[in-house]
């Protein structure tokens, strides 16, 4: 009787622990952004990293292409390179490319010391 018992509570254990485990996601794998998400591409160009190298050529990637700045992707010419954008010129005007576009940048604040730290 006791080894049917600790056999069913073994049983238990296991399907819950198994039912755990399928509920938590990877806490290292980033979350998707929102275009992915929805299924939906990017229209246009989109701005996904940028390297600026001391007393380097600034370069930024593009859509899966690698443009130095004064280089072209398309029918524009890259004429500023900042660590969050890209500014592009072309026959359409000026276009600023931004690494995370949905994201306000705001100056950080001091606070005194001792002070308990802000609450988003």
């Amino acid at each position: 009787m006791a080894h049917r018992l600790s056999a069913w509570t073994f049983a238990l254990v296991c399907a819950h622990t198994a039912a755990a485990q399928e509920a938590l996601n990877d806490p290292t794998r980033p979350p998707a952004a929102p275009a992915e998400a929805a299924g939906q591409v990017a229209a246009g160009p989109v701005l996904q990293s940028v390297l600026l190298p001391r007393g380097g050529r600034p370069l930024a990637v593009i859509s899966g292409v690698q443009v130095p700045l004064g280089g072209r992707f398309g029918d524009a010419t890259v004429t500023r390179i900042t660590e969050s954008a890209v500014e592009l010129a072309g026959p359409e005007g000026r276009q600023v490319l931004r690494l995370t576009p949905d994201a306000a940048k705001q100056p950080a604040t001091r606070r005194a010391a001792g002070a308990p730290p802000r609450q988003p």
